[in-house]
């Protein structure tokens, strides 16, 4: 199963992410997690110790460079780098749940130079391609990722959206762009949803019932807030997200 997430900022994809990468290698499946926000929050989401200390594989500009065969002052690069090494070397764990700090692929036009950008989707290919593991791709906010092609092969993407105008409308474009991409499967999550009133704002404004609502959470804010990890900040959350993932597992296996 391969799943990416997506939806407006500040909606909470990277928390329910989280929940459902913990539910999930509770079920006794393998679990990769790629972080692939520019402005990665996964590994504290998780419970990572010294997250300062990690560096995006995006931001490793030479490294980038140097598997990239490019020579300065030279347009040419190699289009089939070498990647094989590198999820061991950059790969991380919390109990049980891989994870890998991608960082966002950029365009050209956004300052990352082509054959950089080649290695990067050279590697997300290569993590996404492994049938044994779970995958959960957490990707940056917005649409414009959908235009670069870099969820490409996912069984389904996951649309975060709150009961506000604005984080519906951006859902619905991420969902016509996602059709267009040929994405299989697309699903809203309802998140911040305290009621029947939210619900049924979201069913009104979407023109359908989001697969799961997760209700807000003091306790997950408060983690947040304070720097701790999220996935363990409220039991009562897990329910939810093991509610997700059942309903994801039943609509892949048809």
């Amino acid at each position: 199963m391969k799943i990416a997430i997506s939806g407006k900022g500040g909606v909470g994809k990277t928390t329910i992410m989280g929940l459902l990468a913990r539910q999930t290698q509770k079920s006794g499946r393998e679990v990769l997690v790629i972080d692939a926000d520019p402005s990665p929050h996964m590994a504290q989401t998780l419970g990572v110790e010294n997250i300062g200390d990690i560096t995006p594989i995006a931001d490793m500009k030479k490294m980038l460079t140097d598997r990239s065969g490019k020579v300065e002052g030279s347009p040419f690069y190699n289009i089939n780098p070498k990647v094989d090494d590198l999820p061991a070397q950059y790969m991380l764990e919390k109990d049980g749940v891989k994870l890998m700090v991608l960082g966002a692929i950029q365009t050209a036009e956004s300052g990352c130079a082509c054959a950089e950008n080649t290695v990067l989707k050279r590697l997300l290919t290569k993590l996404m391609l492994n049938p044994g593991q779970t995958i959960l791709l957490d990707m940056e906010a917005g649409v414009e990722h959908l235009g670069r092609g870099t969820i490409a092969g996912v069984d389904g993407l996951l649309i975060v959206v709150i009961p506000a105008m604005s984080s519906m409308r951006t859902g619905l474009k991420i969902q016509r762009l996602a059709r267009e991409s040929g994405i299989p499967r697309i699903y809203f999550v309802g998140n911040l949803v305290d009621d029947e009133e939210d619900e049924q704002f979201l069913i009104n404004g979407l023109g359908e019932k989001p697969i799961v609502c997760f209700p807000d959470s003091k306790k997950i804010r408060k983690a947040e807030r304070a720097g701790n990890p999220i996935t363990a900040a409220d039991e009562a959350m897990n329910m939810f997200a093991s509610q997700l993932l059942a309903r994801l597992t039943d609509q892949i296996k048809k």
